[in-house]
C-alpha cells in the first residue's frame, strides 16, 4: 500500500523547529513518499568517494552492489548471482545477473564491473582502494562473467563487495562526469538520483526498469540530515518523517509506550572511539599525544567506559575496548574492558614526562556524542589531562580528519562483516581512511596473513595479535558499541534491522 501524507498540528514547543526544517504543513494528499531522518547530511554520493555512514543509507537504495548482506550477516547474491574461489583463494569468479541496466539505460555487464574495480583502485579521491587493495586485475570472461585476480589470497575482498566497493556506477556517466559524478550519480539500484540540497535533503525516485522494482513500494525516498535526535523524533511524531535512524537510548522507553510509533533495532558490527592524530599534518605536529604512547595510555586508563554507557545510553549499549563488539566471534575475551584506574593513569602521565598535557577533541554536533565527549573530558581531567572540545558538523570533521587538521576526534565506524575491514581501511599503513596516519608494519604483515586464511579458527589468533598491538599502541581508544535503533510510524510495515545498520526499503510498505 502507499503512504498517505497526513495533515498535522505540531506541538507548540516544536512547531518553530519543524517549520524551519520543512516549511508550512502540507495539505491532505495521497503520496507515495517515505521521509527518512538521518543523523547527518551525507557527504559525496559517489560510492568510490563516500566516507560517511549516512551516505550509505542513501547509496543502498540508489546503487546495487555485487553482493549483499542478509539479516544474519551472511553474504548473499545481488548483482552477482553466484561466485567461486580458485587458485588457493587468489582468483574470484563472479557470475552476473543478466539484463540489468543503469539509470541512464546503459547495460550492466562484466565490462562495467571491470571499469568500477579499476576506478576504485585508481581514482585519486577513492576511499575504496584499501578495501580492495588485494586486487591485481579484473578479467572479462564474457558479458556475464568477471574473474578477479588477487595479488595474494584475501577472503575480505568478497565481503568488501557488500558495501561501497561493490556498488556499480555507469561507466558512461562516470567517464562523462570526471571528478563530478557525485553531483549526479548514476547507478543500477531500485531508486535513481533526483537532487541533493546540502544540509537539507536528498531525493530519490523509483527506477521502473530495476529487476526487483515490484519489491519497492514508494515512488520517492526523501532523506533529511538532522543531527539533533530530539528534532528527528519531534518530526517523526508529527508524521513529517516516517522513519528515523539512531534513536537516542533515552527515548526508547517513551517510544515503546506510544502506539503510533514502533522501534526496530539490532546489534552493530562497529564501534565508536577516539582516534589520535599520530603523523598527519599540522594536527599531529601540534599534539603532545602524537608521539607519546604513555600519554595515550594515560588517557585510556582514565576513561570509565561502563559509566559512559550508563550515563549517556542508559546501559543499552556495550562498553568496548576493541574494534569488535563483545557479541562478535572476533572479540578477544582475553582482553576484557578493564575498570577505570585513575592511579595508573596518573602514573602513566609521570612516565610520559609531559607537564599539564593538553589535547583538542573534534566532536560531531549531535547531542549523544557531545555528551560522551563531555563525560570523557571530565574523566581525563581528574587524571591531569586538559581536553578541550570543538564541535564540528560531521562533513567538516571528516574533511579535517582527511587533511590532518585535528589532534583527536570522536567518530564511529559502522562495522563490516569481515574483521579485516574493521581495521585495515582505518589503520593500515598509508590507506586513505587512516586519518591519524598510524603505521605499524608488523601489524600490517599480520593483517595480510589473516586476510589469506579462510578458516575462522585459524584467523582468530592472528586478530588477537593485532588487538594486543592496538591496545598497547592506542592509535584509537575504543569506547563503546551501540545498537542500530530505528523508530518509525506504526503503519510502516516490513522494516528490518541488518547487522551493518543500513536502511533497506525492499518489502517495506505503509498502510
Amino acid at each position: 500500500m502507499t503512504l498517505k501524507q497526513f495533515s498535522w498540528r505540531a506541538p507548540m514547543a516544536a512547531s518553530a523547529v519543524i517549520a524551519a526544517l520543512f516549511g508550512a504543513p502540507m495539505a491532505m494528499a495521497q503520496q507515495t513518499e517515505l521521509n527518512i531522518g538521518l543523523q547527518d547530511d551525507p557527504d559525496s554520493l559517489d560510492p568510490a568517494e563516500n566516507w560517511s555512514f549516512v551516505g550509505r543509507h542513501v547509496l543502498q537504495s540508489m546503487c546495487d552492489k555485487l553482493v549483499e548482506l542478509d539479516q544474519q550477516g551472511n553474504i548473499a547474491p545481488m548483482l552477482a548471482t553466484k561466485w567461486e574461489w580458485a587458485d588457493e583463494g587468489k582468483t574470484l569468479t563472479l557470475t552476473l545477473r543478466p539484463n540489468v541496466v543503469f539509470h541512464d539505460g546503459t547495460p550492466f555487464d562484466a565490462e562495467a564491473v571491470k571499469f568500477n574495480i579499476e576506478r576504485d583502485l585508481t581514482l585519486k579521491t577513492s576511499r575504496r582502494r584499501a578495501e580492495i587493495s588485494a586486487v591485481d586485475r579484473a578479467e572479462v570472461v564474457n558479458p556475464t562473467t568477471i574473474r578477479i585476480h588477487l595479488k595474494a589470497a584475501s577472503v575480505a575482498v568478497l565481503a568488501a563487495f557488500t558495501d561501497r566497493a561493490g556498488m556499480m556506477v555507469s561507466p558512461t556517466a562516470a567517464k562523462a562526469a570526471g571528478d563530478s559524478l557525485s553531483k549526479k550519480p548514476i547507478c543500477a539500484g531500485p531508486y535513481r538520483f533526483v537532487e541533493h540540497r546540502a544540509q537539507d535533503r536528498v531525493v530519490l525516485e523509483k527506477f521502473p526498469q530495476h529487476y526487483r522494482a515490484k519489491d519497492y513500494s514508494f515512488d520517492r525516498l526523501i532523506f533529511r540530515g538532522i543531527p539533533d535526535s530530539n528534532v528527528r523524533l519531534v518530526n517523526l511524531r508529527s508524521n513529517q518523517l516516517q522513519l528515523i535512524e539512531r534513536l537516542s537510548p533515552t527515548d526508547v522507553g517513551a517510544i515503546e509506550k506510544d502506539k503510533s510509533l514502533q522501534i526496530v533495532d539490532g546489534a552493530t558490527l562497529g564501534y565508536y572511539g577516539v582516534t589520535f592524530n599520530m603523523a598527519n599534518g599540522e594536527g599531529a605536529a601540534s599534539s603532545e599525544f602524537s608521539k607519546n604512547r604513555a600519554l595515550r595510555q594515560a588517557f585510556n586508563l582514565a576513561i570509565d567506559r561502563n559509566a559512559i554507557n550508563q550515563v549517556a545510553f542508559e546501559g543499552r549499549y556495550d562498553a568496548g575496548n576493541q574494534p569488535f563488539p563483545p557479541q562478535s566471534p572476533w572479540y578477544d575475551k582475553n582482553f576484557p574492558v578493564k575498570p577505570r584506574d585513575l592511579d595508573a593513569a596518573k602514573a602513566k602521565l609521570k612516565d610520559a614526562g609531559v607537564k599539564d598535557p593538553k589535547i583538542e577533541l573534534l566532536v560531531p554536533t549531535d547531542p549523544q556524542r557531545q555528551q560522551v565527549a563531555q563525560i570523557i573530558q571530565a574523566m581525563v581531567a581528574e587524571a591531569g589531562i586538559t581536553m578541550t572540545i570543538r564541535s564540528v558538523e560531521l562533513m567538516s570533521l571528516l574533511a579535517a580528519g582527511r587533511d590532518g587538521k585535528f589532534q583527536a576526534h570522536l567518530v564511529g565506524w559502522s562495522g563490516r562483516a569481515d574483521p579485516d575491514l574493521n581495521i585495515t581501511p582505518l589503520l593500515g599503513c598509508g590507506v586513505a581512511g587512516n586519518d591519524g596516519h598510524y603505521c605499524n608494519k608488523e601489524m600490517d604483515a599480520t593483517l595480510a596473513k589473516a586476510r589469506a586464511v579462510a578458516d575462522p579458527a585459524l584467523r582468530k589468533p592472528l586478530y588477537s595479535e593485532v588487538e594486543k598491538t592496538l591496545l598497547d599502541d592506542l592509535p584509537v581508544a575504543y569506547i563503546y558499541h551501540g545498537r542500530w535503533t530505528f523508530a518509525a510510524r506504526a503503519n510502516v510495515k516490513g522494516l528490518k534491522a541488518y547487522p551493518d545498520g543500513i536502511i533497506r526499503v525492499d518489502g517495506v510498505t505503509a498502510q
